[in-house]
């Protein structure tokens, strides 16, 4: 009979303290556009600064808006990246349409500083730790992501870059709204380069592989818990301790960012006094993990002289 997989007592726990972070980053998220930077006609990137500027231009609820671009971004990146989203995503965004909605309503939270530079510093700092709230659970908010996702799926693209370019086609836009000035772009471009510091940290962070090493007696039962409950690949490597002479197994296990937290809390649960190492892999390549990129032309064509070449090894008949 087969070691059964280890099921950690405080799972259930751990579980809703996600959720309350997400929501906690959600409320910073929303409260920051709906009560601070829309309340003060000022669009920054991402999807939120589009639904913005669309609202600018055509009374549309952000809210509106922000889920109807939502639900097609993750149609499409379903379809293009050939897997779903995960719930912690779908939660977060649901609660984020919700919280715009439910803000922008609650008037006397409105924000207003007679310093809109200084509104605006403020205003991102609470919109980034959001944001880092929500991706160090697991969860995303959507939008510019799935776009970057996409593009990166087909190009070596960095998705910085990706956010890049698209933050600055979004906030230059606010420009062919009547009223707005090169001021108002400004101020969305104060915003974005803040966030752009948090997202450098975080978000491009949490596409990151990282390289786990488990020293525990209890190597068989991690590593049962790992592949069975946590849905991740295992190496058990053989070592010998050089001073007590006795062989070892040593368990390499790699992971993204995202995942980091929760395999580390896991081996914790099973054994308090394992010895854990934790290292950076600048890129991994293989099933799961990164693919060799060389642009969505190569692949096509790839495809293309697979398919002349099965007609010539199996030619019609007609």
């Amino acid at each position: 009979m087969g070691a059964r997989s280890h099921k950690p007592k405080s799972s259930l726990l751990s579980v809703l303290e996600d959720y309350a972070v997400i929501t906690l980053g959600v409320f910073l998220y929303t409260f920051s556009w709906a009560d601070m930077l829309i309340p003060n006609g000022i669009a920054s990137g991402g999807l939120t600064g589009a639904c913005t500027i669309l609202n600018f231009a055509t009374g549309i609820p952000v809210y509106l808006s922000y889920i109807v671009v939502n639900a097609m971004l993750i149609l499409l990146g379903t379809l293009v990246l050939g897997k779903g989203f995960g719930f912690k995503t779908l939660f977060a965004i649901g609660l984020s349409t919700i919280g715009l909605d439910f803000l922008s309503g609650m008037e006397f939270l409105h924000v207003f500083f007679d310093n809109k530079l200084l509104l605006v510093v403020v205003a991102a700092i609470i919109e980034s730790i959001g944001i880092t709230f929500i991706l160090a659970r697991g969860g995303s908010t959507g939008g510019t992501d799935i776009v970057a996702l996409i593009v990166n799926k087909f190009w070596p693209v960095s998705l910085g870059k990706v956010f890049l370019a698209v933050d600055l086609f979004i906030i230059a836009s606010v420009l062919l709204i009547p009223g707005k000035t090169v001021e108002d772009m400004v101020y969305g471009y104060v915003a974005m380069v803040i966030f752009s510091v948090f997202v450098d940290w975080v978000l491009l962070g949490r596409n990151s592989t990282w390289q786990i090493m488990v020293f525990s007696d209890k190597y068989k039962e991690i590593a049962d818990t790992v592949i069975h409950d946590l849905n991740r690949g295992v190496t058990a490597l053989d070592a010998q301790g050089w001073y007590s002479g006795q062989s070892k197994k040593v368990l390499l296990i790699m992971v993204r960012k995202p995942e980091l937290h929760t395999i580390t809390r896991t081996v914790k649960e099973i054994d308090p006094r394992a010895f854990v190492t934790v290292s950076s892999a600048s890129t991994v390549y293989g099933e799961g993990f990164d693919e060799m990129k060389t642009g969505i032309n190569l692949k096509l064509k790839k495809k293309s002289d697979n398919v002349n070449n099965q007609t010539e090894e199996h030619p019609s008949d007609n």
